[in-house]
């Protein structure tokens, strides 16, 4: 039999005390990794007679895979939607930060643009993996300009764009090229949409029906033509009706082609779609769900005014509008935010919410084999499984750890302290105020039992002297192992 250095000589990393989702179950069973991949255990043993060189105690934690945002327009200060000189160093520091948020892979996205912008965007933009330098990218989504003016919601009106005589070519020609484009979101009423349909698809581009008045037959006929994805249910479409249900009605047609799964993306930040509406489109369609961010530039900075590409937007409190309107314009909610909301909206399993950040986005785009699982040969390097223990959800990714959350806020400022009574029983917290936060410590309500944490804009700010404070008891060691953010 073969050693276990005549393999590889690449370390073998052993999680133990751990629960790993896997096949829709938490299953209590080790997780062997070997250069970013998965191992198979017996094959490991039997085969190669191989032992772990590293282990790693989980402490009883979940093990899951990483988040995969298909819907994100920025963040941290970065608008994808806006051609700048810097571009790619802005897209890399998205890249990095989400890290902390459990997402691993995404597909930054371009609101409706004028055609320079895409021209200039796109080339700059190109499909990687994720590492120790930021997750991974799989390709750009691009949300427009072939939309509907009535549903255009944050969209420039003066952008939009129909087809003309040239159908595809008129994109071509609007997009400049296609190479590094993952998922196209149109409106499947305008004329000459099909056969634009079917040749993205046979392009292997997703096709996502959204900013839309299409009703019900014209989506199942867009299904028909190859379209797989809904861009952010509910939002800027027509409202279900009993007698045309329109777009949302795809989630319980019975003229889904054979063997084809519609997926819908849900914004779940508690704004844009109410919990009951959560609850509706779950239950109808439950495999369908992905759940999406649809974050733009202000995510992770105090409020103010920031940008969506050609729009100047305002964030009021977790509110993003079209400054000088009450028009929602893309939201400052991070992925692990959504998956809490959409657990606690929905009263669904760990392992569902898990799965609708993961696996579903995956299955969308057809990369289930190597992301959204942790099967047997699967992606499973630091940058693309991440660790949650069991109440309230924790999210770690790579090797950022507690501590290094203590000092500095996301945009740059130093603390302006440390904890306000350092009498009070250990078993609270207070909080650490940060400048440009404008957040008052009497803001704030933590109670040890619950780990609740009333309000907070800053999720990723949890920790005081080195320990995490909502879902760790006091400890007199700060936490050495994979814990670098909770959600409240």
């Amino acid at each position: 039999m073969p050693s276990n250095k005549s393999v590889s000589d690449a370390p073998i990393v052993q999680f133990t005390n751990c629960r790993i989702l896997r096949d829709h179950q938490l299953q209590r069973e080790d997780l062997w990794v070997r250069e970013g991949k998965i191992l198979n255990p017996e094959k490991l043993f039997f085969d190669e007679k191989g032992s772990a060189d590293v282990q790693l105690d989980c402490k009883d934690s979940i093990i899951a895979p990483g988040f995969i945002d298909v819907q994100i327009n920025g963040g941290f200060g970065v608008d994808f939607s806006l051609a700048t000189d810097d571009f790619k160093s802005g897209i890399d520091l998205v890249s990095q930060k989400i890290l902390s948020h459990g997402v691993t892979s995404f597909c930054p996205t371009l609101v409706t643009s004028p055609p320079s912008v895409y021209h200039q965007v796109l080339p700059q933009i190109s499909v990687r993996n994720g590492g120790g330098h930021g997750a991974g990218i799989l390709g750009a989504h691009l949300e427009g300009p072939f939309i509907s003016k009535e549903k255009k919601g944050a969209h420039p009106e003066h952008c939009l764009r129909t087809f003309e005589a040239g159908a595809f070519q008129d994109l071509l020609a609007t997009y400049g090229s296609l190479d590094c484009v993952q998922i196209v979101t149109l409106a499947p009423e305008m004329k000459r949409s099909s056969e634009v349909i079917r040749e993205l698809t046979r392009r292997g581009i997703c096709v996502s029906l959204g900013h839309s008045v299409a009703n019900l037959s014209q989506a199942e006929e867009a299904v028909q033509h190859g379209a797989t994805f809904i861009t952010h249910l509910f939002n800027a479409m027509l409202p279900f009706h009993h007698r045309d249900p329109g777009i949302v009605g795809l989630l319980t047609s019975d003229k889904i082609p054979a063997g084809r799964r519609v997926f819908y993306g849900m914004i779940s930040d508690g704004i844009h779609t109410n919990p009951a509406a959560l609850r509706i489109a779950h239950r109808a369609h439950p495999k369908g769900l992905v759940l999406v961010t649809d974050a733009m530039a202000g995510m992770g900075l105090a409020p103010g005014r920031h940008t969506l590409g050609q729009q100047v937007v305002e964030i009021d409190g977790l509110n993003t509008y079209i400054a000088g309107t009450k028009t929602l314009s893309g939201s400052v909610a991070t992925m692990d935010t959504c998956v809490r909301h959409f657990q606690e909206a929905t009263g669904c399993s760990a392992e569902t919410a898990l799965e609708a950040a993961s696996l579903h986005p995956a299955q969308l785009l057809g990369i289930e084999h190597k992301k959204g699982t942790l099967n047997y040969d699967s992606d499973a390097g630091a940058e693309d499984h991440i660790q949650i223990s069991r109440q309230p959800f924790c999210c770690a990714s790579s090797e950022q750890g507690c501590h290094s959350l203590l000092t500095r806020c996301p945009c740059g400022a130093e603390s302006s302290g440390q904890r306000s009574n350092p009498g009070i029983p250990r078993q609270h917290w207070s909080f650490v105020p940060f400048p440009c936060m404008g957040i008052e410590s009497t803001e704030l309500e933590i109670r040890t039992a619950s780990c609740h944490i009333k309000q907070c804009f800053f999720h990723s700010l949890l920790c005081v002297d080195g320990f995490c404070r909502l879902c760790q008891p006091y400890q007199e060691e700060p936490l050495h192992y994979l814990m670098g953010l909770c959600i409240p």
